[in-house]
C-alpha cells in the first residue's frame, strides 16, 4: 500500500508579494514537518484577489509564466508538490492562472476558464482543461468558480486526474451575509461543489481557498479534502489553516469505482451537446 500525505490550505494573501512568499515558505515548512508530498495553496496566493467584483478592481501584480517568481515558488517547493494561483501576463494579456510545481519546475499550468460577475474585466479566459503527470499522480487543477461546471471536472478525469486541485478566492455572500460565516449560502454551496465534483468522478479532491478579507470580500476557508465517495476526510472549516489527510489515491479510486464506475457507465450517446 502506498499511501498520499497531501494538504489544503485556507489563508489570507494580499498585494505585498514579499509577505505571500513568507507565508508560502511558512506553509511549506509545516506541510514538510507533517509529511505533506502535495500542497494546495488558493487562488491568487501570490499578489491576491480583486478588491470586488465590480469591474473596477485594481488587480495584483501580473507575473510572466516563466518570471522569477514562479521560478522562486519551485525552489521553495522542494520535493513537495505545490499548487498555487497567481495573476499572468501573456501577449499584453492578464490570466488568473494556476501553476503546479516542484523543485524540478513547473509541471502542470491552468488557465481560470469561467469568470463570475465582472472577472472578465480584469482577466482574460483560459479556453481548456487538461490533466498532466506528477510526482504523486495524475493531477488536473481549477480555479474557483469553474467548479460551479460539471464538465470541468468531468474533462479532467477523463483525461486520467486521480486527484483535482481547486484553488478559490471563494467569498460568502454579498447580497444576504449571514453574521456567521459558518451559515453562510455561498459557503453551503462552495462545500456542495467540493463533494458532488469528487463523488460525480470518483476523484480525490483538494480544495484550497482564501482566508479572512480583502477589499469587499469576506472568504469563506473552508478548505478541505475529500475522498472519491464525496466523504470529508480533513476540513479546516471557515477559519485560515490546513486541511491534512493521507490516503491510499490508487485504491481508493479502484474501491469508488468497483462496483459503479461513474465514468465506465457514461452513455456520451444519450446526452450529445446540442447547444453551442
Amino acid at each position: 500500500m502506498t499511501t498520499l500525505r497531501m494538504a489544503a490550505v485556507a489563508a489570507p494573501f494580499d498585494r505585498d508579494l514579499e509577505a505571500d512568499f513568507a507565508r508560502i515558505e511558512k506553509l511549506i515548512g509545516e506541510a514538510k514537518a507533517e509529511g505533506v508530498r502535495l500542497l494546495a495553496l488558493p487562488e491568487a496566493a501570490l499578489g491576491g484577489y480583486l478588491a470586488n467584483l465590480d469591474g473596477g478592481a485594481e488587480g495584483p501584480p501580473a507575473l510572466a509564466a516563466g518570471g522569477p517568481e514562479l521560478k522562486r515558488l519551485a525552489a521553495l517547493a522542494g520535493d513537495l508538490v505545490v499548487t498555487a494561483g497567481y495573476c499572468e501576463l501573456a501577449d499584453g494579456r492578464r490570466y488568473n492562472s494556476a501553476v503546479c510545481v516542484s523543485g524540478d519546475g513547473v509541471l502542470g499550468r491552468h488557465r481560470k476558464v469561467h469568470q463570475p460577475l465582472a472577472e472578465n474585466a480584469s482577466y482574460g479566459a483560459g479556453r481548456e482543461f487538461a490533466a498532466f503527470d506528477t510526482p504523486v499522480g495524475r493531477l488536473g487543477m481549477l480555479i474557483c468558480y469553474d467548479k460551479a461546471f460539471p464538465e470541468s471536472a468531468r474533462a479532467l478525469a477523463l483525461d486520467g486526474a486521480e486527484i483535482v486541485v481547486c484553488m478559490s478566492a471563494w467569498p460568502g455572500s454579498r447580497t444576504n451575509p449571514a453574521a456567521d460565516l459558518a451559515e453562510d449560502r455561498w459557503k453551503r454551496r462552495f462545500d456542495l461543489f467540493d463533494r458532488a465534483r469528487a463523488l460525480e468522478n470518483q476523484i480525490v479532491w483538494l480544495s484550497a481557498n482564501q482566508s479572512g478579507a480583502f477589499g469587499d470580500l469576506r472568504f469563506v476557508a473552508s478548505a478541505k479534502v475529500v475522498d472519491p465517495g464525496g466523504e470529508i476526510l480533513a476540513d479546516t472549516g471557515v477559519a485560515e489553516g490546513m486541511a491534512i489527510a493521507e490516503l491510499d489515491v490508487q485504491e481508493a479510486l479502484a474501491t469508488a469505482r468497483r462496483s459503479m464506475g461513474h465514468l465506465a457507465d457514461r452513455r456520451p450517446d444519450a446526452y450529445p451537446v446540442s447547444v453551442p
